[in-house]
C-alpha cells in the first residue's frame, strides 16, 4: 500500500524535499501559502497541488511541514482550517521547521489530543543537502512514530536519529547552530588576517586544512568566502532568527552563550550592509568593512 504524504510549505528547502518523496513513488499532495508555487511544483513532479490545508491532509498518513517560524507553524497546525483538525487520528506529523522547543512541545500535545503522532524534526545541510537529498535530521518525539517516519524522511536525508521527547530535535538543532556561528566567525577572523598578512590565503588554507584547524566551513566555504562570494546556502536572516531562539532557550535553561551572541551582533551589521540574502560565511565582509 502506498503511503500518502502531504507536505505543507515549498521553500527552498521544502520544494526538493517533497520532490524526493515523488521520485520515492509515495502519493504526495502539497500546499503551499502562495499557490503558484504549489502549481509549479505539481507540474514538475507527479503529485496533486490543494486549495486548502485541509484538502491536503485529509487521509494522510503523515503530514510533513517546513515553514518559516512559530507563528508560521500555529497558523498552519491550529484552528478549524489547520493540520491538527483535518489530519486523521494515526496520522504522524513531521515538522522540519527550525523554531522553538516551546512550539513542539505545545503541538505534540494537541496532536496526541486527536490521537495524532508529532515529531519535531529540524534539518541541518541547508539548500543543496535538501536538493541532493543529504540532510541531517533531529527528532524530538516518541520512538514508536520515528520509526514507522524515519524510512520515508529518508528519501531525503542521509542521517536522522531521535534525541529525545518532543522538543529534543529543535534544542540539538540549537546546538547545531551556536557550533556553526564560532566555526564561521572563527573562520572568517583567520581568512582576514591572512589576507591583512598579506599571505597567499588559499595557500594557508590547503596547509593548516590538514591539522586540528579543519572543518566542513573551511572545506566547503573557504574558497568562496576569499572571492566574496556568498550565495551558497543558509541566508544571514535565517540564521539570525535562529539564533534568536538559540539566546531564548538559553536564558530558560541558564546556559551562557557569550560567543553566540556577540556573532548574533556580527549578523546584524552584515544585514545593515545589505547582506540578508547573503549566506553565513559573509561574515568575512564584515571584517573586510571594518578594518
Amino acid at each position: 500500500m502506498t503511503t500518502t504524504v502531504a507536505f505543507i510549505g515549498l521553500g527552498v528547502m521544502g520544494y526538493p524535499m517533497a520532490g524526493h518523496l515523488a521520485k520515492a513513488g509515495l502519493t504526495v499532495r502539497v500546499w503551499n501559502r502562495s499557490r503558484e508555487k504549489s502549481t509549479q511544483w505539481a507540474s514538475e513532479y507527479s503529485g496533486s497541488a490543494c486549495e486548502t490545508i485541509a484538502s491536503a491532509v485529509q487521509g494522510a498518513d503523515m503530514v510533513m511541514t517546513c515553514v518559516g517560524a512559530d507563528k508560521d507553524l500555529t497558523e498552519v497546525f491550529e484552528g478549524p482550517a489547520g493540520i491538527i483538525a483535518n489530519a486523521p487520528a494515526g496520522a504522524i506529523l513531521i515538522d522540519h521547521t527550525t523554531a522553538s522547543a516551546g512550539i513542539a512541545e505545545q503541538l505534540a500535545e494537541s496532536a496526541k489530543a486527536r490521537q495524532q503522532a508529532f515529531i519535531d524534526a529540524p534539518v541541518s545541510g541547508g539548500q543543496q543537502g535538501a536538493e541532493n537529498g543529504a540532510l541531517t535530521i533531529m527528532c524530538g518525539g516518541s520512538e514508536a512514530s520515528f520509526e514507522v517516519a524515519k524510512p520515508v524522511m529518508e528519501h531525503y536525508a542521509r542521517a536522522i536519529n531521535l534525541m529525545g521527547p518532543a522538543g529534543s530535535g529543535q534544542k540539538t538543532k540549537m546546538v547545531n547552530q551556536i557550533a556553526i556561528a564560532g566555526l564561521v566567525q572563527g573562520l572568517s577572523e583567520a581568512l582576514h588576517f591572512a589576507e591583512q598578512a598579506n599571505l597567499d590565503a588559499r595557500k594557508v588554507v590547503d596547509v593548516i586544512s590538514k591539522g586540528a584547524a579543519q572543518s566542513w566551513q573551511m572545506e566547503n566555504r573557504s574558497d568562496t568566502m576569499i572571492d566574496g562570494k556568498f550565495e551558497h546556502g543558509f541566508a544571514v536572516d535565517w540564521m539570525r532568527k535562529d539564533l534568536g531562539i538559540c539566546l531564548e532557550e538559553a536564558r530558560k535553561v541558564n546556559a551562557s552563550l557569550p560567543v553566540a551572541a556577540l556573532v548574533d551582533q556580527f549578523y546584524a551589521d552584515v544585514q545593515a550592509m545589505g547582506g540578508n540574502r547573503w549566506d553565513t560565511s559573509s561574515l568575512i565582509q564584515r571584517l573586510r568593512k571594518f578594518r
